[in-house]
């Protein structure tokens, strides 16, 4: 029927156009799109998941692990002013808890929802690339689209669990291993040096 819409599908074991194995995983050809709107794509991929200055988390804190994995789960969509991207990414998070500082992990799903504008259209004549990405070479590049959702979703204080003690402020142990009676004294700065004065009692 004319005017319906066209719908592509493409697994993660058959490539279009543009989508060689020696490219970056992380970017999509649109050219099987051609410009029609309403015309889909969909693509299911498992990436590796980015490193350096582009690795997916909170640096330090909680992130997907350089040397795992991301699942992709995406529709590509030709619009009138570029190409609409909306799926799922999930990896799986690695960090450490912010009070007591024990390895933690968690597995994350996030939702993916963003415009890639063409060249030479109005979205792109009238919103800055740091708003609105843009297709490149018929391209796009989804790897700062799913950055942005995976971090938006992460506790900026991830906990291994939400009633951790944390540690001991003075000798730095886990409150968890701790006996209940667990302290140590303290002494006032005033009386210290006349402490080390006096004869032992021992």
């Amino acid at each position: 029927m004319i005017g319906a819409r066209t719908l592509v599908r493409v697994m993660s074991t058959h490539r279009t156009p543009g989508d060689r194995p020696d490219e970056n995983p992380w970017v999509f050809s649109t050219r099987e799109l051609a410009r029609r709107p309403g015309t889909q794509r969909t693509v299911q991929r498992t990436v590796p998941a980015p490193s350096g200055d582009a690795a997916i988390g909170l640096a330090g804190v909680i992130a997907v692990p350089e040397d795992s994995e991301v699942d992709l789960d995406l529709s590509l969509e030709s619009v009138t002013e570029g190409v609409y991207v909306s799926g799922t990414a999930a990896a799986r998070l690695e960090g450490e808890c912010s009070r007591c500082l024990d390895p933690i992990g968690d597995d994350v799903a996030v939702r993916i929802g963003e415009l890639f504008a063409y060249p030479d259209s109005v979205t792109e004549e009238t919103t800055d690339a740091d708003e609105i990405p843009r297709l490149v070479d018929d391209r796009i590049d989804i790897t700062q689209t799913v950055r942005d959702a995976v971090v938006t979703d992460l506790p900026m204080a991830p906990l291994c669990r939400p009633d951790c003690p944390g540690l001991c402020d003075v000798c730095g142990e886990r409150w968890a291993d701790l006996p209940q009676d667990h302290g140590h004294e303290t002494l006032d700065s005033r009386w210290a040096a006349l402490k080390e004065r006096l004869p032992s009692t021992d």
